[in-house]
């Protein structure tokens, strides 16, 4: 085992500190990342704080991930030090049930292993990127593409491949019409990616504040949920809504500015129930879905994708000590449009 600093929640609730981890040795499949840069994910916020239920702890938050490998296993094939490289939001999966089998290891039978917040294999806690190293399994490393930043780069492996995902899935291209709900870290992806793919993009969020930034990101259109007219103006429009929005929604209202069997894809995952009437979904034959980030394949076409469109995270580069400052920016939407840790201040 090797101790490395890191930034962790030493309970639910509890502000992050700076302690120490022990990493794994680097075994035969294994590479050992010097983390450069670390997203912070709105999940890594539910997380510490219990929002989605029991947690482990202490907790070591961060599953956008990005560095330069410093050693590999013997057994190593795809990667080589000094190769810059990414982790997600898994770092293993059975690799046996037809999902994995099918590069969709976010839906293992088994349940894939989460990068942090959930025991390995071998019954041994995750911990994720707010850290100066990790080691993780070949298979689930990413190759970043050397005209990406790593510090734009790191919040791709979330939030880039969270919204990517959905887009690929429901057809965003040419001749569609898409709606990305809300403008946050994982909506300016979605805009980004909507408008590369082709797709003629509309904002939807609760006002006009950030209404130039996502025009000049990609955004045809923009508009204010806050607003009632804009329901009755929009609706029947759009082909497909990918909604990132955290907090419940009255769904159906949503519904309505979809286009007969249009869908409606949330990647955002609110704390609370939400309700639905269902003659919202069987009226035009609209399909209401969900989408849980990507598989690693996908994950590294959305990277090549992202670097072929000269396309990053807009990010706060912020120090270790900044953390839980950053965390209440986030609850208060006061970020443009992700923080990123420079990990070299841990």
């Amino acid at each position: 085992m090797t101790t490395v600093a890191a930034y962790a929640a030493p309970a639910a609730k509890a502000p992050l500190e700076r302690t120490t981890i022990e990493r794994r040795e680097v075994g035969e499949h294994d590479v050992s990342i010097d983390i450069r840069f670390a997203g912070i994910c709105h999940t890594d916020i539910h997380q510490v704080r219990e929002g989605w239920g029991d947690a482990i702890f202490p907790m070591v938050p961060g599953h956008e991930i990005a560095g330069v490998v410093s050693e590999v296993g013997p057994g190593v094939t795809r990667f080589a030090v000094g190769d810059r490289v990414g982790v997600g939001c898994m770092v293993d999966s059975c690799r046996e049930c037809d999902h994995c089998r099918a590069g969709r290891e976010q839906y293992c039978d088994s349940g894939m292993t989460d990068t942090y917040n959930a025991l390995d294999r071998n019954g041994q806690p995750t911990y994720g990127g707010y850290a100066r190293r990790i080691v993780v399994d070949e298979n689930y490393v990413l190759r970043i593409p050397d005209s990406l930043g790593l510090d734009v780069a790191a919040p791709l492996l979330c939030a880039g491949i969270t919204t990517y995902s959905p887009l690929r899935r429901w057809g965003a291209g040419p001749g569609t019409k898409v709606a990305i709900l809300g403008m946050g870290g994982l909506g300016h992806m979605g805009v980004k990616i909507a408008h590369a793919l082709g797709a003629e993009v509309t904002v939807l969020s609760q006002s006009l504040r950030k209404r130039d930034d996502g025009l000049k990101m990609g955004a045809d259109h923009y508009y204010a949920t806050a607003d009632p007219k804009t329901f009755d103006e929009l609706r029947g429009t759009f082909d497909l809504i990918v909604s990132t929005v955290s907090a419940p929604l009255n769904l159906d209202s949503y519904l309505s500015l979809l286009r007969p069997e249009g869908t409606l894809a949330n990647v955002g995952a609110p704390e609370e129930p939400v309700s639905l009437n269902l003659f919202s979904v069987i009226g035009g034959g609209r399909g209401l879905a969900g989408s849980m980030i990507g598989g690693i394949a996908e994950t590294q076409e959305m990277l090549d994708f992202c670097a072929g469109h000269g396309i990053g995270a807009e990010i706060e580069l912020i120090a270790a000590d900044g953390i839980n400052e950053a965390y209440e920016r986030v609850m208060s939407s006061d970020v443009r449009y992700r923080f990123v840790i420079d990990t070299a201040t841990i």
